[in-house]
């Protein structure tokens, strides 16, 4: 891990940082950080592990998560599992297929998957859950929601807002959009640090099981389906050169983290917030497809 962090460290090539949400666009292109949780439990982390970024559309595995274990496969009447191959805020799709998302991550998907846990619920009540969801995941009461950065995202989401509005004409959402929105906005400005997030991906690469505790979070088929789709759809319409890159299930967000999943064998969590064209973090896809080729991590084979 530190001779990867060095090696970043030096690397000219950062990627741009987000600017569309203000707030994220303060962040330090410098920064880079890394952490991995084995089978064991045993962690290595280096660079800047500890410092808390906004995991953005991470949250959005996570929320996967808990909305399968409240409505089952019923889940996929309201979003689909197939890559995009389009913008990640695109709404040309969305009208083309009838207001039904193409997949879980992008954002349109998500906000589908934040109104279904909304249901029920009073938006404060919906958004408790999530975040309790998280911390007991990285077994870490201090993860807290970053209030600027969902300010900035409300004050700026002009294009969430019509996604959610264009899914509402087609009854895709159930829930008032203001309700589903607010509930999304803060959701995806929870901030973690790469240690956190490495120890709430762990149950993905142990399918579906706490490998500290033994507590089964979802079953093992349910844990391998939300790899396959993190595996497709994880970095929007950068998710075949991920994949063929790194060769591992990966999420990632315009925070410029990026929780990936050996299986069977590590959580992994980076984060460098220099993004690529498509959105994803620049070094830290590079980084990723470093770790893989030296440990033989890939899942197409060493």
């Amino acid at each position: 891990m530190s001779e990867i962090a060095e090696e970043m460290r030096q690397r000219p090539d950062r990627g741009d940082v987000a600017t569309y949400i203000p707030e994220l666009a303060r962040a330090d292109r410098q920064a880079f950080g890394i952490a991995v949780i084995d089978n064991a439990g045993q962690i290595a982390a280096a660079g800047d592990c500890e410092t808390l970024f906004s995991a953005q559309s991470i949250t959005k595995v996570f929320t996967l998560t808990l909305a399968l274990g409240m409505v089952g496969d019923r889940l996929w009447r309201r979003v689909g599992r197939e890559p995009s191959g389009n913008p990640f805020n695109s709404i040309v799709q969305l009208e083309l297929e009838k207001g039904v998302p193409r997949n879980p991550f992008i954002n349109a998907g998500a906000i589908a998957v934040t109104d279904v846990i909304l249901s029920g619920h009073q938006p404060r009540e919906a958004l408790g859950e999530i975040l309790r969801f998280m911390r007991e995941l990285a077994e870490d009461p201090t993860i807290a929601i970053d209030e600027a950065v969902a300010a900035s995202e409300k004050r700026t989401g002009f294009r969430n807002v019509a996604l959610a509005n264009f899914m509402k004409s087609y009854g895709v959402l159930d829930n008032p959009v203001d309700f589903t929105l607010g509930v999304y906005f803060h959701h995806c400005a929870i901030a973690m640090s790469c240690r956190q997030l490495a120890m709430a991906g762990r149950y993905l690469a142990h399918e579906g099981r706490n490998p500290a505790t033994g507590f089964l979070v979802i079953s093992p088929e349910r844990a391998r389906r939300i790899n396959a789709i993190m595996l497709t759809c994880g970095h929007y319409d950068g998710s075949g050169e991920f994949a063929y890159r790194v060769g591992l299930p990966g999420k990632s967000g315009v925070g410029g983290g990026i929780l990936a999943i050996a299986p069977g064998k590590a959580s992994i969590a980076v984060w460098s917030p220099g993004l690529d064209a498509a959105g994803n973090s620049h070094l830290g896809r590079i980084a990723l497809e470093t770790l893989t080729k030296r440990m033989g991590w890939s899942i197409f084979g060493d």
